[in-house]
């Protein structure tokens, strides 16, 4: 399918982490669904916790935009897929607007999304300690890269009205119009805690309550009309939005023969509050390559949905979860079962901690010969692998790129081989693979090797 060339777009940016982009985003997103628009909401980056805020703005599922784990080619694509039937796209960056994967230069930071969307950015500044220096702010980060058109500023964190006046008095002379100030609004701050916020999941009703707070905010505080002039001034897109059905289809597609397979796998996958990391288009992949996909959530689920073939465990809190995952004997040992008759089971970070014989302490499920233990050290970062054993997901020698955001280490035993082989930012191996299982710190985007979901099915049917 061919997108409409025509999706108005905007990409809220800032020049660090911290100064306001997730309020003006979200808010901007919830303002805009509270005109009767309907609204796409995406995020720049690999991060999980915010299309959750901007899924409560908008009513629509919130996706990723991740030149570095998809690459350069698919962010149209996937932008098209997402925004397809809407009025309008709010896009959130990530980070500063300039700041990509490490060693990379602009790949993967908002500046080189935006230009890829041909997409105008909104900055947002939070001008709590500063007046006439925001136009040297400004006007660096209008002018640094040509090709990034900055079409207006939201001032975040305003003191007063004689603050706002001072800002906008020296912001005159950029040419880069102030599209809203905002004041210091505690009741828009959402908590935070080892890995940033914490998900809508956990916190739903309060999670509501601060999404209308930053929509009343942005409503009060930002010219909404000046913003969607800014929108539907966007370069035109052309080209097809990505297909999971496209996407899964091998070489040589015959569907009259594949409406004769096996009957549709259950593929049961892991939600609730513990397990809230996933990307739509991973289950979108799964549904177009023949699987019934079934959630379930491992703190309440005693058993597994029914026929269950495949398990799907992606990112999420299990640290902040163990005793209550400890205490579900019968999914754990249900979970143990399905790994020890050969099923295909795809974990990713959080998954991995599940699977572990135990975690701080306290027993998992078992399936690896491993323990798991929370840790004051960060890791984070982008990945470049290559997996060193074949598995459900990939045959040896696949090369693909994810992310790693835990403060958690696994200390393995025997009995796995490991999964991938990291080649940047130094060479290890890491993961296991085990039967049929695949469990790895490493979250990746299916969307960029699609092959993966459908070779995770068709051991379904076959195992």
């Amino acid at each position: 399918m061919v997108t409409s060339p025509s999706v108005p777009r905007l990409v809220v940016a800032a020049p660090s982490s911290g100064s306001g982009k997730t309020t003006v985003a979200t808010g901007l997103m919830a303002a805009l669904t509270g005109r009767g628009l309907a609204v796409s909401p995406h995020k720049v980056g690999p991060d999980y916790i915010d299309p959750g805020y901007h899924a409560l703005a908008t009513g629509r599922v919130g996706r990723n935009l991740d030149a570095y784990l998809c690459g350069p080619e698919l962010v149209g694509p996937l932008f098209a897929h997402g925004a397809r039937g809407c009025d309008i796209a709010v896009v959130e960056g990530v980070m500063g607007l300039y700041d990509g994967a490490a060693g990379e230069g602009e790949l993967a930071s908002t500046a080189h999304v935006a230009k890829l969307l041909r997409a105008p950015v909104v900055l947002v500044v939070d001008a709590s300690s500063q007046s006439r220096s925001v136009a040297a702010l400004v006007h660096g980060f209008a002018s640094w890269d040509p090709e990034v058109r900055v079409g207006g500023v939201i001032l975040n964190k305003v003191a007063s009205d004689r603050h706002e006046e001072l800002l906008r008095d020296a912001l005159d002379s950029v040419g880069v119009p102030v599209l809203g100030v905002l004041r210091r609004a505690p009741q828009v701050d959402t908590p935070s805690r080892h890995l940033g916020l914490v998900p809508v999941a956990e916190r739903r009703a309060e999670a509501v309550a601060a999404v209308a707070a930053m929509g009343a905010q942005v409503c009060d505080g930002c010219d909404l009309d000046a913003l969607m002039a800014l929108a539907r001034s966007a370069g035109a897109l052309s080209g097809a939005a990505w297909d999971a059905a496209e996407a899964v289809a091998p070489p040589s597609d015959d569907r009259s023969a594949r409406s004769a397979e096996k009957p549709t796998p259950v593929v049961a996958v892991a939600g609730g509050e513990a397990f809230t990391f996933s990307y739509a288009e991973h289950t979108e992949l799964l549904t177009a390559a023949g699987a019934d996909v079934v959630p379930f959530d491992p703190l309440r689920d005693e058993r597994l949905p029914d026929g269950t073939s495949g398990l799907v465990i992606g990112g999420g809190f299990p640290e902040v979860y163990a005793a209550e995952l400890s205490a579900n004997e019968p999914l754990r040992k249900a979970v143990a079962a399905l790994a020890e008759s050969g099923a295909p089971v795809a974990a990713e970070c959080a998954g991995l901690l599940y699977l572990c014989r135990e975690l701080d302490g306290r027993p998992m499920c078992g399936v690896l010969d491993a323990t798991a233990r929370m840790s004051e050290r960060l890791t984070l970062g982008y990945r470049d692998v290559v997996a060193v054993s074949d598995s459900v997901l990939a045959v040896a020698g696949t090369r693909m790129r994810g992310h790693e955001f835990h403060r958690t280490v696994v200390e393995p035993g025997s009995g796995a081989a490991p999964a991938w082989g990291v080649r940047a930012p130094r060479r290890r191996v890491e993961g296991f693979v085990q039967q049929g299982v695949h469990a790895s710190y490493l979250h990746t985007h299916w969307a960029s090797v699609p092959g993966a979901a459908r070779r995770f099915v068709e051991r379904c049917r076959t195992s």
